[in-house]
């Protein structure tokens, strides 16, 4: 989660310390509007990457933030007909044939990041792809937990090994610094770019909240209500728009029997 909710950042040309602030602000906002009955966690949202990407290099910083306030404000909306109409409403709206593609999509836009990135060393990124599958299906106890973080481990030993790793920007960057908060600015050509993907983002976040439902045997959707986990997700990427920070979508736990 740490590593997705930085690489948004990154990628979109954002601050990666306000996109930790804003996930840290964004998921205590979350639990505090769910009661603390949603093992969820809030960090950057990927469905955003390609929008606010333009937006950065054509309009700036300060476009995007509006577009993303503006995103925020739709997941409140749809959170206040839900709370008025009931969840069947949002089912009515993005029955299955829809959702599924646009989960789909989302993930498939990715594909051109981790190209990119794996062609720096296709041997080392095979090599931790490879260990992420094995631990994940292969490995038993507590380790089979962290596919991800044993990948992360591999790939970093290797890369240092490889004399890829620069130390350079560590050394250069201060122990203790503000994060570089910025103003919203609001462009309708920049809102209406970002702002429409909040319907994809609605629908992950649905998902998130289904799955870990099922994981530990509760329904969220009925209590503490989608309403209030859509209004919780919303005003926590509208707070990030305001002060610079990738749009916020749910994360689910993994493996959350163990917690």
């Amino acid at each position: 989660m740490f590593g997705a909710t930085v690489l948004v950042p990154i990628i979109t040309g954002l601050s990666v310390s306000v996109a930790l602030f804003t996930a840290g602000i964004g998921t205590l906002w979350f639990h505090l509007v769910t009661n603390r009955k949603v093992p969820i966690f809030l960090g950057s949202s990927f469905a955003f990457i390609a929008p606010v990407e333009l937006v950065v290099k054509e309009m700036g910083i300060p476009a995007a933030q509006g577009g993303i306030i503006v995103a925020g404000l739709l997941y409140c909306i749809m959170a206040g007909l839900i709370a008025v109409l009931g969840p069947k409403f949002m089912e009515s709206l993005l029955p299955p044939i829809i959702t599924g593609p646009i989960i789909m999509v989302i993930g498939l836009n990715l594909a051109p990041v981790a190209i990119n990135s794996a062609s720096q060393n296709w041997v080392i990124a095979l090599i931790v792809l490879a260990v992420v599958a094995y631990v994940n299906l292969y490995v038993k106890g507590f380790l089979r937990l962290l596919p991800v973080i044993s990948g992360i481990i591999v790939g970093y030993i290797l890369s240092l090994f490889a004399g890829i790793v620069d130390f350079a920007p560590i050394k250069e960057a201060a122990w203790l610094a503000i994060p570089d908060f910025s103003r919203p600015v609001f462009d309708a050509a920049a809102i209406g770019l970002i702002a429409p993907v909040a319907i994809a983002s609605m629908v992950e976040h649905v998902g998130d909240v289904l799955a870990v439902g099922a994981t530990v045997e509760q329904d969220f959707i009925k209590e503490p209500g989608l309403s209030r986990t859509l209004i919780g997700d919303g005003i926590a990427t509208t707070l990030a728009g305001f002060l610079g920070g990738p749009a916020n979508t749910t994360y689910s736990v993994p493996k959350l029997p163990y917690f």
